[in-house]
């Protein structure tokens, strides 16, 4: 995909459609939470010379499938341990719906159970 912001902004309004999630700007990156958990990291809007743009969600199912996509790689400050993954927004991603199923997952991930059987009673996964 060549426009990266389209693509983040598509992930992003993708994310806030789900029960109950908000975005907030922790440190100056914009997040995407449910309760009081992350559930999406999008970074700051624009790049700079140490930032650039992506996305980490939690894919518990799906982390080796998101490792597969060029310039991928487990996240930093020690999430990876727990499943989470970067993925560049700079490189050939995968589809939207790739994308919008990965921020799904991570949200089924830290989601409390009523929201998630919200979810499910709005939209069954597949």
């Amino acid at each position: 995909m060549d426009d990266w912001r389209a693509v983040r902004a598509q992930v992003r309004d993708f994310g806030l459609a789900l029960p109950e999630a908000w975005e907030d700007f922790p440190w100056g990156d914009c997040v995407i939470k449910v309760g009081k958990k992350v559930f999406v990291f999008l970074g700051i809007p624009e790049p700079t010379e140490k930032w650039s743009p992506g996305l980490t969600v939690k894919l518990p199912l799906s982390g080796d499938h998101a490792l597969s996509v060029p310039g991928a790689a487990l996240a930093g400050y020690n999430l990876g341990r727990s499943g989470w993954v970067r993925v560049p927004f700079e490189t050939e991603l995968p589809e939207i719906d790739v994308l919008t199923d990965w921020v799904e997952e991570s949200y089924r991930a830290v989601a409390p159970k009523r929201l998630v059987a919200r979810l499910d009673a709005e939209r069954p996964p597949d």
